[in-house]
């Protein structure tokens, strides 16, 4: 154990010496003698390649939260997100007691265009059975996940059909969208919610846009709050929209990369009007570049809680085997010059644990208890309002966390799925009906009673899951219950902009924003909005 300690001691060492070019090939050859000599002297037997794993870990874990190793096997998958598109059979799914659910067919994708509906159920998989074995997200993945062009054979079960239906698809790219919803929040006020800075995330967004200004939107809400980032360029392309030519959307500079600054360049889709941006302690990266630009040039308020601060830009690095290295290599700043990153001096572990004392220190609660020197205090480029450096984004009106509705109950239900599942079976006997009773969200809204239709159902569908029920923690989530279950069939029926429709009825910082449209307060604060 102690000559293990010792190897990634100095391996650690001397592979960082050859990355920052310290010692040059001196280290490298060092290094490369380390391992001959462990290779044909050590007492027992060795995996070189897990050894030199160990030792880039070791030293990227030496320098910043942000700088990560991604073995070969773990690359594709995590860049998937950010590319945009996987290759399959286009399907979101649920696993219902061991059986695969359809939820939805992705527009456009192989399983829509041959007929695959939602609520159908896959039972056999070329002909093998996947029903009732203990199927798992990573089987669902390993069986229908495949190379554009391949084929593969899907037994299907639909409702009133004694029979299986076989069908044949051809696996294809599928898109993975970035912009959950767009509609209509008020007769002039948009809203557009986006999970990550992708890719297709600019095109996604301006059209999105577009099919709001044709329903002669005025003002927008964008919604950036649990958004962790994504590209830089794609941050700079949504800021391009929102802001107007020649603005300065951000800067990057650091040791060894020259500054280089990223200026608005194309007429942008929303220039004018009201916005609003919402943010949480889950927004980061992309998330604080676009907000930190629109609250400087007072383009538009900032509505939430305190965002998680990244301000560390990382640059992509191939290895010989196909693994990678995402290094930092400079920080960003705002227009007016703040680096929003939070310190990480004490090393990874304490500063992924910063959301959990944000919590214990009362912050997502309350504003007073988030404090910033004097030395990170900025002003903002045209009204001069103050605004903060390093530590994330300080919304311009702070939104506490609303747990008033929480409960355990709410929580054992939720964990164990059981929302999900009550619905697939819902949808499962309703679909028919309510497709045909109610043609648009709006309509669905205002006119199914969650409470009658369901509510009882659901709470005696969760005693027969082993949760015990308890009339005064129902009491208290009775109408985060309700929100969550006709959210869910809105998605089942239509699709995730649904959702948001619904469930945003007990989003505060939504509420919040919509509030401060309708008021003057872009006035009293000098936004430039016209």
């Amino acid at each position: 154990m102690k000559l293990r300690s010792l190897f990634l001691l100095l391996a650690t060492f001397t592979f960082s010496n050859v990355i920052f070019g310290q010692y040059g090939s001196e280290g490298a050859r060092k290094f490369d003698a380390l391992l001959q000599y462990v290779n044909y002297f050590y007492v027992d037997s060795t995996n070189e390649d897990k050894l030199v794993e160990d030792a880039i870990v070791n030293v990227l874990k030496e320098l910043d939260p942000h700088s990560v190793y991604i073995p070969a096997e773990e690359l594709k998958k995590m860049n998937e997100p950010l590319v945009g598109n996987f290759e399959g059979i286009g399907i979101q799914f649920n696993i219902l007691k061991d059986t695969l659910v359809v939820v939805s067919p992705i527009p456009g994708g192989p399983s829509e265009k041959v007929g695959i509906l939602a609520g159908d159920k896959i039972i056999t998989v070329n002909g093998e059975n996947i029903a009732g074995n203990g199927l798992k997200n990573s089987d669902v993945q390993d069986k229908l996940r495949g190379k554009k062009g391949t084929k593969v054979n899907v037994g299907i079960l639909r409702r009133n059909n004694k029979d299986l239906l076989d069908f044949t698809i051809t696996r294809d790219e599928i898109p993975i969208f970035s912009v959950d919803a767009s509609y209509m929040a008020t007769p002039e006020i948009g809203y557009i919610k986006i999970n990550r800075f992708a890719k297709n995330t600019d095109e996604e967004f301006k059209e999105g846009l577009e099919k709001l200004k044709k329903q002669n939107m005025k003002h927008l809400i964008v919604d950036l709050s649990g958004n962790g980032g994504g590209y830089l360029k794609t941050a700079i392309e949504l800021a391009d929209e929102l802001l107007d030519d020649k603005k300065l959307i951000v800067f990057t500079e650091g040791g060894k990369s020259p500054k280089q600054e990223y200026y608005t360049a194309n007429d942008g889709g929303f220039e004018k009007g009201k916005l609003v941006i919402l943010i949480d302690e889950g927004s980061a990266s992309a998330s604080e570049i676009v907000s930190g630009a629109i609250q400087d040039y007072d383009r538009g308020l900032i509505i939430g809680r305190r965002s998680f601060g990244k301000g560390l830009v990382q640059k992509p690095f191939s290895l010989t085997d196909g693994s990678a290295i995402r290094l930092t290599v400079a920080r960003y700043y705002t227009p007016s010059g703040r680096c929003i990153q939070r310190p990480y001096e004490d090393g990874k572990d304490e500063y992924y644990k910063e959301l959990t004392r944000r919590y214990e220190h009362g912050e997502l609660m309350n504003e007073d208890s988030i404090t910033f020197p004097d030395s990170l205090k900025y002003q903002t480029l045209n009204s001069k309002r103050t605004v903060y450096g390093g530590g994330g984004i300080m919304p311009d009106i702070f939104v506490p966390i609303d747990t008033s509705w929480y409960s355990e109950y709410f929580g054992l239900v939720n964990r164990k799925g059981l929302f999900n599942e009550f619905t697939l079976l819902y949808m499962d006997e309703h679909r028919d009906e309510l497709v045909q009773k109610y043609n648009t969200v709006e309509v669905f809204d205002k006119q199914f009673d969650t409470e009658q239709e369901i509510f009882e159902d659901f709470i005696a569908y969760a005693e027969k899951n082993d949760v015990e029920k308890n009339e005064e923690q129902i009491n208290t989530s009775k109408q985060l219950i309700l929100t969550r279950l006709k959210a869910l069939i809105a998605r089942n029926i239509w699709d995730t902009s649904a959702y948001y429709q619904i469930a945003n009825s007990l989003n505060d910082s939504y509420l919040k924003a919509i509030e401060e449209i309708n008021s003057d307060s872009f006035k009293k604060e000098k936004l430039v909005y016209n």
